[in-house]
Protein backbone atom coordinates (compact mmCIF):
# COMPACT_ATOMS: atom_id res chain seq x y z
CA UNK A 1 0.00 0.00 0.00
CA UNK A 2 1.28 3.33 -0.48
CA UNK A 3 0.70 6.42 1.80
CA UNK A 4 2.13 9.95 1.91
CA UNK A 5 4.01 11.19 4.74
CA UNK A 6 5.04 14.69 4.79
CA UNK A 7 4.66 15.15 1.10
CA UNK A 8 6.62 12.08 0.18
CA UNK A 9 5.17 9.13 -0.81
CA UNK A 10 6.22 5.59 0.98
CA UNK A 11 5.15 2.07 0.21
CA UNK A 12 4.03 0.10 3.65
CA UNK A 13 2.50 -3.76 4.18
CA UNK A 14 -0.90 -3.98 3.46
CA UNK A 15 -2.23 -3.73 7.39
CA UNK A 16 0.11 -1.37 8.48
CA UNK A 17 -1.07 0.82 12.11
CA UNK A 18 0.69 3.88 12.55
CA UNK A 19 3.09 2.91 15.44
CA UNK A 20 4.08 -0.19 12.97
CA UNK A 21 3.98 2.95 9.84
CA UNK A 22 6.86 4.88 12.52
CA UNK A 23 9.12 2.42 13.17
CA UNK A 24 9.84 1.33 9.09
CA UNK A 25 10.02 5.43 8.45
CA UNK A 26 11.75 7.10 11.11
CA UNK A 27 14.03 5.64 13.85
CA UNK A 28 13.75 8.66 16.42
CA UNK A 29 11.45 9.25 19.23
CA UNK A 30 8.47 9.43 19.23
CA UNK A 31 8.27 12.02 22.14
CA UNK A 32 6.24 15.68 20.91
CA UNK A 33 5.09 13.76 17.89
CA UNK A 34 1.74 14.64 16.55
CA UNK A 35 -0.03 12.76 13.70
CA UNK A 36 -2.33 13.96 11.47
CA UNK A 37 -4.44 11.49 8.95
CA UNK A 38 -5.96 13.18 6.29
CA UNK A 39 -6.08 15.96 8.43
CA UNK A 40 -7.56 14.80 11.22
CA UNK A 41 -4.68 14.52 14.69
CA UNK A 42 -4.75 10.63 15.86
CA UNK A 43 -4.21 10.54 19.92
CA UNK A 44 -1.05 8.69 20.56
CA UNK A 45 -2.99 6.28 22.31
CA UNK A 46 -4.95 4.53 19.62
CA UNK A 47 -1.44 4.63 17.02
CA UNK A 48 -1.01 0.77 17.46
CA UNK A 49 -4.47 0.12 16.91
CA UNK A 50 -5.39 2.83 14.07
CA UNK A 51 -4.83 1.55 11.04
CA UNK A 52 -3.58 2.84 7.92
CA UNK A 53 -5.45 2.70 4.29
CA UNK A 54 -3.92 3.34 0.49
CA UNK A 55 -3.82 6.66 -0.48
CA UNK A 56 -3.76 8.39 3.35
CA UNK A 57 -2.05 11.78 3.76
CA UNK A 58 0.22 11.36 6.84
CA UNK A 59 1.50 14.28 8.93
CA UNK A 60 4.25 14.17 11.21
CA UNK A 61 4.69 17.06 13.28
CA UNK A 62 7.31 17.45 15.56
CA UNK A 63 7.23 19.54 18.84
CA UNK A 64 10.12 22.29 19.31
CA UNK A 65 11.19 24.27 21.95
CA UNK A 66 11.40 28.41 21.05
CA UNK A 67 11.11 31.65 22.46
Amino acid sequence: MEVTINNQNYRLNETCSIEQMLAAVISTETNGLAIAVNQTIISKSVWHTYLLNPGDQVILIKATQGG
